[in-house]
């Protein structure tokens, strides 16, 4: 991570840490490390985002660069845009974070940024150098980012199908697209958290806050609750019978039935480190290699494009279909769920049936120095757990990339061994780092 960018962009307060000041130093940096002529811009619906996002435009307009204003747009959207054009993009989010938290996602072609090209952003950032360009760029608003991604259901030949959904866009980016999108591929569903009112992003709606979506599902009886996050990359399930499946069972679903068709490239698919050994497991029984690699989804992206794979993703609802899109999103990955539940005209819970979820906690240890992470003892004390788990557990230390927090989490078949773990980590963590739980 550096001085600005974490795991998933620039985060910060709006107005505190991240201010239009440097929203609009990234909008001269991005014409100085990309050197586009375009530009494409999309925002979610905190209040701040227009500001942020108009900000970002003054920067690169400076600079000579055309921009595209998509207005609320989700982060796939804004991708697929930019991927399509060979543009770069600017989204302005903090995704699952509630309204008073903002923050700026830069694609480079519909990809996320490289660590050389975060590191020559981020000393432009800090530079103060105004770029002279010999022509102030221009301005417009278009559907063109919504007209390109509908076109890209359009493409995936869906059948509509016939199923009773339900839909939580946590009054966020995606409340619009949604609508327009599911009413062409089910025969019924029903929608909440579609009115965003600039502070309710998140807010009791959404991947972060189930309670809504499961009571929606039972009420409605729905076959499937779908719920998104803020800026749409990423999807939690439910279904009527208020059972929860994260991303781990949803990339176990996808897997099996990609294998099944063919279409698994190399049967392999990528998780992180943060994944069950549970599904690790189910996945190896099912002939599925599992290839790890660290938290966030644009280290899963970095080796799906290094070795072809097609599928990846994170327990917390990034999904990676790269046939389709090389980003996490929420939507196409709920509606190749719903070509799984149509096709095979099964259950969710019937297609888990053989799924065994460990026992698992993640406790966040706040206001702790993350550097006690790299402390010797702390690292020596992890050595000595990992090998008392064993095979087939999971024990991770890791400083959040967006907050001031160190995460411990353990899995392992034994619930008892996992509390242990876990009280005898953040204990010394709290003693070397100082912080509280």
């Amino acid at each position: 991570m550096g001085k600005y960018f974490g795991t998933d962009g620039i985060r910060g307060i709006a107005g505190e840490s991240l201010t239009v000041e440097l929203a609009y130093r990234v909008g001269l940096g991005v014409k100085a490390v990309f050197k586009p002529k375009r530009l494409v811009i999309g925002k979610d619906t905190r209040e701040s985002s227009d500001a942020l996002a108009l900000a970002v435009a003054t920067g690169a307009m400076q600079a000579g660069v055309d921009v595209l204003y998509a207005g609320t747009a989700s982060t796939p959207m804004v991708a697929h845009y930019s991927r399509e054009q060979k543009i770069p993009g600017v989204m302005i989010t903090a995704s699952h974070n509630l309204y008073q938290d903002n923050g700026i996602k830069v694609f480079d072609n519909g990809y996320k940024l490289k660590a050389k090209d975060e590191e020559a952003l981020e000393a432009r950032l800090d530079s103060g150098e105004i770029p002279q360009a010999e022509r102030f760029g221009s301005f417009y608003m278009s559907d063109e980012v919504e007209q390109s991604y509908e076109q890209l259901f359009a493409s995936l030949g869906l059948e509509r199908a016939n199923l009773s959904v339900a839909i939580d866009t946590a009054h966020g980016a995606t409340h619009r697209i949604a609508k327009k999108v599911f009413a062409d591929i089910v025969d019924e569903y029903v929608q909440i958290g579609d009115a965003p009112d600039g502070r309710n992003i998140n807010a009791g709606f959404g991947s972060t806050a189930l309670e809504a979506i499961t009571k929606t599902a039972e009420a409605n009886k729905s076959d499937i609750g779908l719920a998104f996050d803020g800026d749409g990359d990423r999807v939690l399930v439910v279904d009527h019978r208020e059972n929860v499946y994260d991303g781990d069972l949803l990339i176990y679903i996808l897997a099996t039935y990609l294998k099944a068709k063919g279409e698994l490239k190399k049967d392999t698919v990528v998780l992180t480190k943060m994944s069950n050994p549970g599904i690790v497991r189910a996945l190896k029984d099912q002939g599925i290699k599992v290839v790890a690699t660290d938290v966030g989804d644009k280290y899963v992206q970095a080796e799906m494009l290094k070795n072809g794979y097609v599928l990846g993703g994170e327990n917390s609802g990034h999904l990676i279909l790269g046939d389709v899109l090389q980003t996490g999103d929420g939507m196409v990955a709920a509606a190749y769920l719903l070509r799984i539940l149509h096709e095979t005209r099964r259950t969710l819970a019937s297609l888990v049936e053989d799924v065994e979820i460990y026992p698992q906690q993640t406790v966040n240890v706040k206001d702790v120095d993350k550097g006690v992470v790299d402390d010797k003892d702390v690292k020596q004390e992890v050595k000595n757990l990992k090998k008392r788990l064993g095979t087939d557990s999971l024990l991770l230390v890791r400083p959040s990339g967006t907050e001031p927090v160190v995460r411990i989490t353990v899995s392992h078949r034994d619930e008892n061994l996992v509390e242990e773990t876990i009280e005898r980590l953040q204990a010394l963590i709290l003693k070397k780092g100082g912080g509280r739980t």
